[in-house]
């Protein structure tokens, strides 16, 4: 298992409008080779922002780097970063390899 993470500083007030960017964007993600799963997680208030995170679960990181480079990449980042107000800074990317897996 692979996962993608990006963490989201969004100004107090703007969660709404944050949440709509997401909720209305077509990811494109149900049709990429190695998808398994993505999540929108609404974090706590912290000090002048609300953190929220995306993960992406993948098979492998071939599939996220192939992802990365394709079309449906491509479309489903057109739009979806969102009006830049909404933001503290640019999210951050993380990126997890599973070492161990319990279900």
């Amino acid at each position: 298992m692979y996962l993608t993470m990006n963490r989201f500083k969004v100004k107090p007030g703007s969660e709404e409008a944050f949440e709509t960017v997401w909720k209305s964007r077509d990811s494109h993600l149900k049709s990429v080779p190695g998808f398994v799963a993505f999540h929108l997680l609404k974090g706590p208030a912290k000090d002048g922002y609300r953190l929220y995170a995306s993960h992406t679960f993948w098979d492998s990181e071939a599939a996220f780097s192939a992802w990365t480079k394709s079309e449906a990449f491509r479309a489903a980042h057109k739009g979806a970063k969102g009006p830049s107000d909404l933001y503290i800074e640019p999210p951050e990317l993380e990126i997890f390899e599973s070492v161990q897996h319990l279900s």
